[in-house]
């Protein structure tokens, strides 16, 4: 059954490809693992290859999202591919992407701190990207206009979705119940909370999955920047570097080890000493995403729960 799967995503892929392209794909394979969560696929003619990502209808949006991104990071000195085409055929959202010659991140012989010193180059350029709003969603491309998606108790706003954090800090939060906090780290907690409120940021554009799996490496060695299907303006720096310290706790093998993050910090131009503030803005995020859990996804409550026990003790030592 597998195998038809299989058969089916990849047939799907040259007819995109081939509609868009108006030539014959000779040749048409899928891109598998790096933690892809679209289907990818690379579809060949005799004079062109592409990549086609494919996904569910109701993400469209996200490729929209991306589409954007990508422009307006080449606008300030990111390369990217080049985005051909992006529409909705039979249920499935797709994108057609030009094809990019090199090693994915992961599997470069290049100095991995080399490629993380560059990244942190890149966040500095796409935090420079004229943006409004805050959130994940992209509801005007031509304003470059962001809001979160909704959620009960938050206006969409910066100041709301710390308000909506601080008032979730009861003592029945069910945190509590879960043995993230206890009540007297509740207290502590809703101080740190009340301490970001009164702190003026600044927001721009984060890439929100900045990792090894997201780049390729040219023969020439230059460092092309992939997939900014998680998207979103938030806090800057704080907002890359705050994902990268995630990253990092959980041990991912895309993150960076202490090392190439203080080559991701020298490539940004930022200390180390400046992470001390980042990491209350962290457990803000690491208790905003449990609560989302808590919400919607059930299954991640408990991976998210012991994320949040992990930064909550590493906060309170």
């Amino acid at each position: 059954m597998k195998e038809i799967m299989e058969d089916s995503v990849v047939t799907q892929a040259k007819r995109i490809a081939g509609d868009f392209l108006l030539e014959q794909v000779k040749t048409s394979y899928r891109i598998i693992g790096k933690g892809i969560v679209n289907q990818v696929c690379v579809a060949e003619t005799e004079s062109r290859k592409v990549v086609v990502r494919m996904n569910d209808k109701d993400t469209f949006p996200s490729f929209i999202k991306e589409k954007w991104c990508i422009e307006q990071a080449v606008t300030v000195g990111i390369p990217g591919p080049e985005v051909l085409s992006i529409g909705i055929v039979d249920e499935t959202a797709y994108m057609i992407q030009t094809f990019i010659h090199g090693d994915n991140g992961l599997d470069s012989t290049v100095l991995k701190s080399d490629v993380w010193r560059q990244l942190g180059e890149y966040a500095k350029l796409f935090h420079s990207i004229q943006v409004k709003g805050v959130g994940g969603n992209l509801i005007d491309p031509v304003l470059g206009e962001f809001q979160s998606p909704s959620h009960a108790g938050s206006d969409g706003s910066w100041h709301g979705y710390v308000q909506y954090n601080i008032n979730s800090l009861t003592e029945y939060d069910r945190l509590i119940k879960l043995g993230v906090i206890t009540q007297m780290e509740s207290q502590r907690v809703r101080k740190l909370f009340e301490n970001l409120k009164k702190e003026t940021f600044h927001f721009g554009l984060n890439h929100g999955d900045i990792s090894l799996k997201n780049t390729i490496v040219s023969q020439a060695n230059q460092v092309i920047l992939l997939d900014w299907g998680n998207a979103e303006v938030s806090v800057v720096p704080h907002g890359a570097v705050i994902q990268l310290m995630q990253y990092q706790i959980l041990g991912l093998e895309e993150g960076p080890n202490i090392e190439e993050l203080k080559a991701f910090l020298d490539g940004y131009g930022i200390s180390v000493k400046d992470l001390a503030d980042m990491r209350h803005l962290l457990l803000l995020k690491a208790f905003d995403n449990l609560r989302w859990a808590i919400d919607q996804s059930p299954d991640l409550i408990e991976s998210y729960a012991a994320f949040a026990k992990q930064v909550v003790d590493m906060i309170m030592d």
